[in-house]
């Protein structure tokens, strides 16, 4: 543990105190942290290589593609439009509520970081059309995204805690509702409200000058385009349900699915439809494409360098170090399971990897003491969202894509997804005395 505090505070001292490329940073630091772990001088490199490997992998098509598709959401107009139907729809008032609403939506058949790149343009064409606070507008549409994906079934952690637990998927989503909405409104918009004095300038990549109205592509082709990724994940997600038996459209329908082939589809799609279609040159897209490229080329290395961290803590076998000194306490398996989550979430920084590993060590108890397995899922979920910091790689995308310093970023984000996790133990607890 001691290593650990030492590595993080070193990682926060290089890029805060000396201006050090984050990326850089993360590649001493973790490297530093293997040795110190007694991870073997010729497996350090290693496991850096396939931390990196691993993170991006999953990440590096879908990010390149969203930036794409938000640039040209931004640059074709289509971004001002969905503003003002927004806004038109709701007032200006509550523009915030209708974000907070579409991102839980779309939160709920979307991956985080799939969310967070699509719904990133929609939250600066607001933010840069009526002047408003950027923090205060996109930190709960953020916090939404980020409930969905620890406390609800399809995402990866949940969705595996029911199995391993034998929990029912469907009592499982009603409870994580339950609890999810009042974690939104209370980590969302009840906390932004202290947010609207951080100073933040937006990712230029997103921020496209006003288009007269006659020039802009209709409401319909817009909110179409930039919804085209969600609808096509929500169709492959529920057509399993649909009773065709079929093993070949199965397996068409799941590639079809697959998150890179649905953006790779949807930047097909959106450079028709507000490219071709609105009179600009496969030139003019071709450079759009080139420049979202480059603005989110740092961020890449960035979540690379948190991917090195992540996997040189999980080699060390730190992890079940820390599950292996908690086993002991005596205190209610509930809070148990999200404690142990919690704090293996804030030494490696990966929901995923913290809710699986706390899973394992609890399993026995779910049996033995007669707990109830869907709201274990849900303690764990919850403790595996507390406290996100720079060994994460969402505080590194909120963090860049906001342009915000680390220290707001900690103001906003940390203490966003600390609440979160807390309101979650508390809606588990609550709950449990009812059950």
């Amino acid at each position: 543990m001691l290593v650990i505090l030492f590595c993080i505070v070193l990682l926060i001292l290089l890029v805060s105190w000396a201006r050090l490329n984050p990326f850089l940073a993360f590649l001493l630091v973790s490297i530093v942290a293997g040795l110190m772990l007694g991870i073997p001088i010729n497996k350090v490199t290693a496991s850096v290589q396939k931390g990196m490997g691993d993170i991006l992998g999953g990440l590096l098509i879908i990010i390149c593609l969203g930036a794409m598709l938000g640039k040209l959401v931004a640059a074709s107009g289509a971004a001002q439009k969905i503003a003002e139907v927004l806004v038109n729809a709701v007032g200006q008032k509550y523009i915030q509520w209708a974000l907070v609403v579409a991102g839980f939506i779309i939160g709920i058949p979307l991956f985080y970081g799939i969310g967070f790149v699509l719904m990133v343009p929609l939250i600066f064409s607001v933010v840069y059309k009526y002047k408003l606070p950027a923090v205060f507008i996109g930190l709960p549409m953020i916090a939404s995204l980020s409930v969905t994906h620890g406390f609800l079934p399809p995402h990866p952690s949940p969705s595996a805690l029911v199995v391993l637990f034998h929990a029912n998927m469907a009592t499982t989503f009603v409870y994580g509702l339950l609890i999810a909405i009042p974690a939104i409104i209370l980590a969302g918009p009840v906390f932004a409200q202290f947010l609207k004095k951080i100073p933040s300038e937006p990712l230029a990549t997103f921020r496209a000058e006003e288009m007269p109205a006659d020039k802009l592509p209709s409401g319909f082709i817009s909110f179409f385009t930039a919804l085209l990724p969600v609808m096509l994940l929500m169709l492959t997600a529920f057509f399993p349900y649909m009773g065709v038996k079929d093993q070949k459209i199965l397996n068409a329908m799941a590639f079809l699915g697959d998150p890179s082939i649905v953006m790779l589809i949807a930047l097909i799609v959106a450079t028709y439809t507000l490219g071709i279609k609105q009179g600009r040159s496969m030139s003019t897209i071709a450079v759009n494409f080139t420049d979202a490229v480059k603005d989110i080329a740092l961020i890449l290395l960035i979540i690379a360098g948190s991917g090195a961290f992540k996997e040189v803590l999980t080699t060390s076998g730190v992890s079940n170090q820390i599950a292996d000194s908690l086993k002991s306490f005596n205190m209610p398996p509930l809070v148990l399971g999200w404690v142990i989550a919690a704090i293996i979430r804030i030494s490696l920084g990966s929901a995923t990897v913290a809710g699986l590993t706390a899973a394992g060590i609890v399993a026995s108890l779910v049996v033995t003491e007669h707990v109830n397995p869907n709201l274990m899922v849900l303690s764990i979920g919850a403790g595996s969202l507390a406290f996100s910091h720079v060994n994460d790689s969402g505080f590194w995308l909120f963090k860049e894509y906001f342009n915000l310093s680390i220290k707001d970023t900690f103001r906003s984000w940390s203490v966003m997804e600390s609440l979160v996790s807390v309101i979650g133990l508390a809606g588990v607890l609550i709950i449990n005395l009812f059950v």
